[in-house]
C-alpha cells in the first residue's frame, strides 16, 4: 500500500524520466550493440514467419498457421513499443518521456501484452481440437471461426490495456518524475503517484490475476487432455509427431508465464530481479519465438525451404 505523499498538488508532472536498467558505465556501448541486435533480429525473425505464412498456401489457410502469424505481428509490435527505449537508454539522448508518451507506451504495452495472452489460450484450443477431436476439427475450427476468435482476443486485449491505463494515470503525479524502470509500467509509475495506490494494486492484481490465471488454466486444461490422448496413440512415431506439434508451443507459454507471474501477481512489492525478469518476457521470448517455431516445426521449416528455393525450383520439384 502506498500512503498520500506530502508533496504540493499545485505540480504537475508532464513528463517522466526513465532510469533505463542499471549497468556499469564502461558496459554501456556493449549494452546498446547487444538490444539493437537483438531488436533488428526480432523483427526480421518475426516478419519472416509472417511471410512464410501468408506466401505459402499450405499454411496460411490452416487455423494453426493464421494465430501464428498473429503472434509474429504481436512479437513484432511488442517489441517496437518497448526495447527502442531501452537501446537509446545507452545512449546521450534524452531519457524523458512526455506524459502522453508514457500513458501510450503503459496503453500498448499491456493491450498487446493481454492480447498475446489470448491468442497462446486459441493455439491450445487449437492443438486440442486438433490432437483430441481430429474427426470434427475442420468444423470446429476453421478460418472463419478463427479470424472471429482472434478478433475476439485483439478487442479484449485492447479494453484490458484501456482499462489499466485509466486507472494508472487517473491518480495525481506531482513529483518525482523518475520511473525507477526502463518502460512505463504499472508498478513502476504507481510508486510515483501523489495518491494513495491500494485500490490500483488491488485492481491491478485481481485483473492481471484473472487474465493469466484464466488463460493459463485454459492451457493446463487443454494440454492435459492432449497428452492423455496422445499417450493413447498405439504407435512411437503417432506420439513423437503429435508431441512435436505441441512442443513448440508449450514452451513459448512457459517462458511467457513465469516471468508475467513473478512481476504482476506480487501485489506492490519491488524486488532487484525485476529489471532482468521484466528483460526476458519484453525483450527476449519475441527474439525467441520465431526460432522456437522454426527449428521444432517440420512444417515451417519445409516452408522456408519452398519460399527460399523459389518458383522455379518449386515448380522442377512438382
Amino acid at each position: 500500500m502506498r500512503k498520500t505523499k506530502n508533496t504540493s498538488l499545485d505540480t504537475v508532472v508532464t513528463e517522466f524520466i526513465l532510469l533505463g536498467l542499471s549497468h556499469p558505465p564502461h558496459l554501456r556501448t556493449l549494452l546498446f550493440l547487444v538490444f539493437f541486435i537483438l531488436y533488428i533480429l526480432t523483427q526480421l525473425g518475426n516478419l519472416l514467419i509472417l511471410l512464410t505464412v501468408r506466401a505459402d498456401p499450405k499454411l496460411h489457410a490452416r487455423p494453426m498457421y493464421i494465430l501464428l502469424g498473429v503472434l509474429s505481428f504481436l512479437d513484432m509490435w511488442l517489441s517496437s513499443v518497448i526495447v527502442p527505449r531501452i537501446f537509446l537508454n545507452f545512449t546521450p539522448a534524452s531519457r524523458a518521456v512526455p506524459f502522453g508518451g508514457c500513458v501510450a507506451q503503459l496503453y500498448f504495452f499491456h493491450f498487446l501484452g493481454s492480447t498475446q495472452c489470448f491468442l497462446y489460450t486459441l493455439m491450445a484450443y487449437d492443438r486440442y481440437l486438433a490432437i483430441c477431436r481430429p474427426l470434427r476439427y475442420s468444423v470446429l475450427m476453421n478460418g472463419r471461426l478463427c479470424t472471429v476468435l482472434v478478433a475476439g482476443a485483439w478487442v479484449a486485449g485492447s479494453i484490458h490495456g484501456s482499462i489499466q491505463a485509466t486507472l494508472t494515470f487517473r491518480l495525481p503525479y506531482c513529483g518525482p518524475n523518475q520511473v525507477d524502470y526502463f518502460f512505463c509500467d504499472i508498478p513502476a509509475v504507481l510508486r510515483l503517484a501523489c495518491a494513495d495506490t491500494t485500490v490500483n494494486e488491488l485492481v491491478t492484481f485481481v485483473d492481471i490475476g484473472v487474465v493469466a490465471a484464466s488463460c493459463f488454466m485454459l492451457i493446463l486444461l487443454s494440454y492435459a487432455n492432449i497428452v492423455h490422448a496422445i499417450l493413447k496413440i498405439r504407435t512411437a512415431d503417432g506420439r513423437r509427431r503429435a508431441f512435436s506439434t505441441c512442443g513448440s508451443h508449450l514452451t513459448v507459454v512457459t517462458i511467457y508465464y513465469v516471468p508475467c507471474i513473478f512481476i504482476y501477481l506480487r501485489a506492490g512489492s519491488k524486488s532487484p530481479l525485476d529489471g532482468a525478469v521484466a528483460v526476458f518476457y519484453t525483450v527476449v521470448t519475441p527474439f525467441l519465438n520465431p526460432l522456437i517455431y522454426t527449428l521444432r516445426n517440420q512444417e515451417v521449416k519445409s516452408a522456408l525451404k519452398r519460399l527460399t528455393a523459389g518458383p522455379g525450383t518449386v515448380n522442377e520439384n512438382k
